[in-house]
Order: C-alpha cells, then structure tokens, then sequence
C-alpha cells in the first residue's frame, strides 16, 4: 500500500499513544505527590525480579504507585515505537515520519532519566524527567493533529493574524512551559508547602525571606511530610509559581478579546481562544486547592495533568494558527504576483490572463 498523508488509522492510534502518556504524567503525579519516588530503590530490576514478574501480592504502599508508573512508562514506550514504526511506513510527509522517530528517542530518553533518578537518586534528574515528559505529551498530541483530517482543512484555510496575536500565542505558551518547569523544580524541590495560605502568603501580598522571619515560620509549621524546614529559596520558588500563573492568565484572556476583535471567522478561533482561558482558570483554581487542601495527592496530581492539557492546547492552538498566517502571506505573494504580471501586460493580454 502507498504512502498517503489520510491513515485515519493511524491517526487514531496517535490519539491512542497521547491518552495513554497523559495517563502516565497522572501515575508520575501520583508518584511524586504521595512521595513515593524511591519506594523501588533498584532499576531496572523491582527488587531483583524482572520488572514484568514482580509478583502482585507485592504491589503495596508506595510500591504500587512506582511499579504501576513503570510498567505503563513501558506501554507507553512500546505504543510509541509502534506509531514511530507505522508512520514511517505509511506516512507520506517526511517532515511527519521524522517527528515520529524524535517521539521515540525521546520515550527511551525519559526511561533513561526515570532510572537514573532512581539509581543516582538526584532530584535534578526528576526535575528534567517531569518536564521533559509534558513536552513528549505535546509531541504526541503534535502528531495527532498532523494525521488528522483536520490539519488537512486547516492546510487550506488560510486566515490573516495580526503579528501581536501571533507573538502573543507564542509567548503565552512559552510561559506555560516555564511555569511547569517552575512546577516540577517545585515538587522535587519540596516547595509545595512552602507557603501554605492563599491568596495571601503568610498573611502578606509578599512573605518575608530575611532569616528571622524564616527561623519564626518554621517554628510553627505545621506540615512536617517533607522532613526539612522550609528556605528562602523554596518560599521565592513558590512565589514565583503564582506569578508566573497570574501572568499566564491574563496574557492568555487578553489574548481571547484580541482574537474576538480581530477574527469574525476561521475555524473558530476565538471560541478556541476561550476555552483555552477556562483551561488555564482551572489550572489556577487546582493550583490554589491544592494549597488550601494541603497538598492533597489527587488535587495535586489533577493540577499537574491539567498543566499538561494546557501546555498541549497552547501549543497546538499556535501550530494551527501560524500555519494558517503562513497559507495566508503565501495568498498574499500570489495576488501580489498576479496583478504585477496583469499590470505590464496589454489590456487584451491582461484580460486573457485574469481569465
């Protein structure tokens, strides 16, 4: 069979590939927010056995979260190798067929760096692994939206953004990529906690950082999970989280009136814009309950995983549009050309031409 750019099949499984890896930045959440990282301490054997032979009636505890979370980090290696494979067999664009190849060295990349955090027990390394798997989940959500048919409607819509939309949904997706950086050094940094009241800090706009006021803070800390007392540098950290945040939210809102006021049609783009500023009100909302929950597994978990969502959408949501200010300026250049050519040539002539 011919290679084509329509396998709805393969398309298909590329959402297949995606669902899964979402579910499997949900276990690493789970992981991470019941603290339970180390409850394997060997890799890439489970306490000796083969990772597949573990038996069953000793996943318990920690244990179930972090053997759970690598054997659907397998699966998810394996759907990938599958899709990177049939892409390169059946997909006709090159362009796509290399970004299936990059899906898998990046799946084997994050294997690598989940077992190296294990075996070098370096919190740099989870930091990298955490963020590094949000942007694989992008990747995947990347191909699906180029195998779908969709994308093959969106090649042939062109649509003229202003060049302070377009920057702008850059930007704002960006900063979502800095604000889960910011998230997952939080996490391995233990600076979930580290301020425990919102919206206030401390009672305070802005908490104290001198080492009086550190010293008096952790003299009544009443969260002791993290075994450490908190730092100026977790409180800045956490600080910075919730900046970043707000910022995020109002780029992201200016955007959707900008995007109102200049797109009356286009595939709905500011219906798009809008439920991308509801995603990100969510993302806020978790990210403020998981304070006022003290840092609940499952309000944290639920905030990472819609940290992902929100890094897919922005990111997908760009691709889509700037293709279609690309198609755009190409519709442009023509008719710019045309009526050059239609210009030096005799009225006759020209009339024939624009025939």
């Amino acid at each position: 069979m011919p290679r084509s750019s329509q396998n709805p099949w393969l398309h298909g499984f590329a959402v297949l590939t995606a669902c899964a890896t979402l579910g499997l930045i949900a276990l690493g959440g789970l992981v991470t927010s019941h603290g339970v990282g180390m409850a394997v301490p060997d890799w890439p054997t489970t306490y000796g056995y083969n990772m597949f032979l573990f038996p069953i009636s000793q996943w318990v505890g920690g244990i179930f979260y972090e053997h759970t979370h690598r054997l659907m980090a397998s699966g998810v290696g394996l759907l990938t190798g599958v899709l990177a494979v049939w892409l390169w067999l059946k997909e006709s664009r090159r362009w796509v067929r290399w970004l299936g190849a990059s899906a898998f060295f990046l799946v084997v990349l994050q294997g690598i760096l989940g077992g190296l955090r294990v075996t070098l027990y370096k919190d740099e390394i989870g930091i990298f692994h955490a963020t590094l798997a949000q942007m694989f989940f992008t990747l995947l959500c990347s191909l699906a939206l180029f195998t779908s048919a969709g994308w093959r409607r969106l090649t042939k819509t062109p649509i003229q953004l202003s060049s302070r939309l377009e920057r702008g949904l850059l930007v704002a997706t960006l900063l979502i990529l800095g604000q889960l950086i910011l998230g997952a050094t939080m996490r391995h940094q233990h600076a979930g906690l580290a301020v425990p009241d919102f919206p206030l800090a401390y009672g305070k706009i802005l908490p104290p950082t001198d080492a009086k006021s550190i010293e008096a803070i952790n003299q009544h800390r009443s969260d002791v999970r993290d075994y450490k007392p908190v730092t100026a540098f977790q409180i800045v950290l956490h600080m910075t989280h919730r900046m970043v945040a707000f910022s995020v939210l109002l780029l992201v809102g200016w955007l959707a009136v900008v995007a109102r006021r200049e797109l009356r049609a286009g595939f709905g783009f500011a219906r798009w814009m809008y439920a991308w500023v509801a995603l990100i009100v969510m993302l806020a909302l978790l990210g403020a309950a998981t304070v006022w929950s003290n840092k609940a597994a499952d309000v944290a978990t639920a905030h990472v995983v819609l940290g992902a969502l929100n890094l897919a959408f922005g990111s997908l949501l760009s691709i889509a549009t700037l293709n279609c200010a690309r198609l755009a300026s190409k519709s442009v250049i023509v008719a710019s050309e045309a009526a050059g050519i239609g210009s030096s040539l005799s009225p006759a002539r020209s009339f024939v031409a624009t025939r």
